[in-house]
């Protein structure tokens, strides 16, 4: 296998940061919380069968690569997997989200009742456990998503300015019109503009852009020799904090070595043990999918949610002005909720031990059984969620997971990052004194 270069530091490779944002150092710590907030037992990183001999290539010209990759068409299996360390909620999150179970979930839109198979509801189901997915793709305006149940199978289509969705438990499908995959409006007509479903990141190739875009001084990049990965042979990018306290260990990217394309992505906390998230296609072929693929008419007897629909009660809410609006009963002692109050967010050092900082609204912390706001029982769990801490700053709870963990102090300010427990404790003192 030929030889690779050591350790290279990014600060080389800034002409690489195609389109990135000057916020983007932050991107990692929010990206990976959205993603671990919103991401993965466990794959075994990185699974080969044997190290490919491949050509020398540094680190730069790896991620070159990965910013030229122009992969329109491909099609295979994914297997995606979380491990934030949370007890198991069970199904409890999408019934949540879909607003109740099964095929009664879909309810009527006044009431909040939502539809099983809106996107927005059900791709969260990823942030935990292990999921198996099939994807499919064939340029901007078509792709196919399908998460493969035990006994069931919910799919997302993308097929020109369509968007279907259909969940097979509960036979409800989700249906927009007017989607457009550049973020632009859609056609507005009577129906409002359409958006782009909301969800958390499913394929490697995804991870991988939102670890790129945190690339900058902070951090270490080099190529750790090669894999195979999907039978394909792969070169493997390792990025890696160079500061302390943060709680992401590394990323590895399995980097297809003919199309640039990642084809596994593996991050691993500092705490070490197994990885917080880990996906990868155990199956591609870059060849064009079948047109059928993406054709999709709902079943007989499924109902079926038109977008439009679903967020007409969402569109009148966001038109109204609720500054300065009491969403308490002011009877009850009740504290005045003001838009001003989210709108307080800082952010604490940079790159991968960058801290956000904001104030809960009405300026106090987490409710407690003393004050009468929380049952006892309630309290006792709450507890036993979070640690107990005090400083300059006063006392508060933090409450971890293997990835982001997040300070609540006691007059009413959070604290959280992809950091340590004692990196948002010295977060939380220099702030009181400054």
């Amino acid at each position: 296998m030929a030889p690779y270069e050591p350790e290279q530091d990014t600060s080389e490779a800034g002409e690489l940061r195609v389109g990135r944002r000057k916020a983007a150092r932050y991107v990692v710590p929010v990206a990976v919380a959205g993603v671990a907030a919103a991401t993965i037992g466990l794959v075994p990183a990185l699974a080969t069968s044997g190290d490919p001999d491949l050509p020398k290539v540094t680190a730069q010209e790896l991620m070159e690569k990965i910013a030229a990759s122009d992969t329109q068409q491909l099609s295979g299996t994914v297997k995606i997997s979380t491990d934030l360390g949370l007890p198991s909620m069970g199904g409890m999150a999408g019934g949540f989200a879909g607003g109740g179970g099964g095929a009664d979930r879909g309810g009527d839109d006044e009431g909040g009742g939502g539809s099983a198979a809106d996107p927005k509801n059900k791709l969260m189901e990823l942030a935990s456990g292990t999921h198996t997915l099939r994807v499919a793709a064939d340029g901007p305006d078509k792709q196919k998503v399908s998460v493969l149940e035990d006994a069931a199978e919910y799919s997302l289509i993308h097929n020109g300015d369509e968007v279907w969705a259909y969940d097979s438990a509960s036979n409800e499908a989700y249906h927009a019109k007017g989607f457009q995959v550049s973020g632009e409006k859609g056609d507005k007509g009577d129906k409002g503009e359409a958006e782009p479903p909301a969800g958390m990141p499913a394929t490697p190739e995804e991870f991988a852009e939102q670890a790129l875009k945190a690339v900058d001084d902070t951090t270490s990049v080099k190529v750790d020799g090669t894999a195979q990965v999907a039978g394909r042979d792969a070169y493997r990018l390792v990025i890696e904090p160079k500061q302390s306290g943060s709680t992401v260990g590394r990323i590895t990217v399995a980097v297809d070595a003919k199309t640039g394309t990642p084809l596994k992505f593996t991050l691993t906390p500092s705490s070490g043990g197994a990885a917080v998230i880990d996906a990868g296609f155990t199956k591609v072929d870059f060849g064009k999918p079948s047109a059928s693929t993406f054709d999709f008419a709902p079943p007989k007897g499924a109902k079926v949610t038109e977008a439009d629909e679903h967020s007409a009660l969402s569109r009148d809410f966001k038109g109204r002005d609720f500054k300065d609006h009491d969403f308490t009963d002011k009877a009850k002692g009740g504290k005045e909720f003001k838009e001003e109050d989210l709108n307080d967010l800082k952010v604490i050092g940079e790159g991968w031990t960058s801290i956000a900082e904001l104030r809960l609204p009405g300026g106090q912390g987490l409710p407690t059984a003393g004050s009468g706001d929380v049952p006892p029982d309630a309290q006792k769990l709450l507890d036993s969620l979070g640690d107990q801490v005090s400083g300059k700053f006063g006392s508060g709870t933090v409450f971890s997971t293997r990835l982001i963990n997040a300070l609540v102090t006691d007059d009413g300010k959070v604290y959280a990052g992809a950091v340590t427990k004692d990196a948002l404790v010295k977060a939380a003192n220099a702030a009181h004194q400054a």
